[in-house]
């Protein structure tokens, strides 16, 4: 048994080595092959590299814009005077807030900016081109010449989008002009929006497009209108109460004045008068009761309205902008020689692919 089994190792190794060898004989002979097929792949690779820097030459560059911010997140927590402050008003059974969801955490804000709200938003906002008033969208359309493809097309002829447009009102036509765009806006090698550090809340925006300027545009203005409906949202709550307390207080000044005014009409009247009278001054210590019950309302909704402000400007989120695209952008262009080579190599490693092809589909025909 120990010798069949040396036999079998042996015969495994002799095996190995045959096909080492084989494997070796196969390059040589496809090396041999490709040598002298040299003049085809030459050419060929002429070609490819001629062919990359024609189009060097005809490729637009693109601008990158690239702008980074930083955003407050409520952590939930609120130190001294502040939590004393909320404690007070809870104790007269107001409920100022406090919480803040995480809707708006920095890792769903980067989907936010990529809405259609925001971003038809952004296209339609009035922009000056030139000391002339228009929008951002009408703008890229001039930019990609896509009104020149619309010249035979009666339906699309007259087509525009004015500053200062009720988005409602806009047609059917309008509306998938719109949609196209935005579609093509937010594609991942256009609009980069990421999270530098997951530990800090640091977002950049990059837009790269083919207009340096429509690209510094488009990112600031999708920063600013991000902030402006960030803010308007983690805050309506809190300012929906400073709202509604303020009204009850201008309403509770406008009674006290008069219970006041009421009040000395009254003492007024019964001046001098004689004491066993005591029923002519009834009306006068009623006033005096609403002056006492009003001032008492009026400084409690004091109170209350100064907390609402504190829990409002706690509820304020802060958005502070760290650096901001500057023109000229970041150019980015395939280079002349970088097109040559990498033309040249396709076409080569092309052809050669096609040769071995051909040879083995032969040698199939043959055996």
């Amino acid at each position: 048994m120990a010798l069949d089994n040396n036999h079998i190792e042996n015969s495994n190794i002799d095996n190995d080595e045959i096909s080492l060898k084989e494997l070796i004989l196969k390059i040589k002979e496809w090396s041999a092959f490709l040598i002298t097929k040299w003049k085809s792949i030459f050419i060929f690779g002429i070609i490819g590299g001629a062919i990359g820097l024609s189009i060097s030459f005809f490729e637009k560059p693109t601008y990158k814009a690239v702008l980074t911010f930083a955003m407050e997140e409520d952590k939930g927590g609120s130190g001294g005077g502040l939590s004393g402050a909320l404690g007070l008003a809870s104790s007269f059974g107001i409920d100022l807030g406090g919480g803040g969801g995480g809707a708006f955490a920095a890792s769903n804000l980067a989907e936010l900016m990529k809405s259609r709200l925001l971003v038809e938003k952004v296209l339609l906002e009035p922009i000056k081109i030139k000391d002339k008033e228009t929008t951002l969208l009408e703008y890229y359309i001039q930019i990609n010449g896509l009104r020149k493809n619309w010249e035979n097309i009666p339906e699309l002829k007259n087509v525009q989008f004015l500053p200062n447009k009720y988005r409602a009102s806009f047609t059917l036509k309008q509306d998938s002009i719109l949609k196209g765009i935005y579609k093509s806006l937010i594609d991942k090698e256009k609009l980069i929006i990421m999270q530098k550090d997951k530990k800090v809340s640091i977002l950049s925006i990059e837009v790269i497009s083919e207009d340096e300027l429509f690209s510094k545009l488009f990112c600031e203005n999708l920063a600013n209108n991000t902030s402006e409906f960030y803010i308007e949202t983690k805050s309506k709550k809190a300012k929906n109460n400073v709202d509604v307390l303020q009204k009850q207080l201008d309403s509770v000044k406008n009674a006290l004045n008069g219970s006041i005014s009421g009040a000395s009409t009254e003492v007024d009247n019964f001046y001098n008068l004689n004491p066993a009278y005591n029923v002519k001054t009834a009306r006068g210590k009623q006033r005096q009761i609403d002056v006492q019950a009003n001032t008492a309302i009026f400084t409690n909704l004091t109170v209350q309205l100064e907390l609402a402000k504190i829990t409002l400007r706690k509820e304020t989120p802060l958005i502070q902008l760290i650096d901001s695209p500057i023109l000229p952008l970041e150019k980015y262009k395939f280079g002349k020689l970088k097109s040559l080579m990498l033309g040249g190599f396709l076409a080569g490693f092309l052809i050669v692919l096609y040769l071995i092809v051909v040879r083995i589909y032969y040698n199939i025909l043959k055996n």
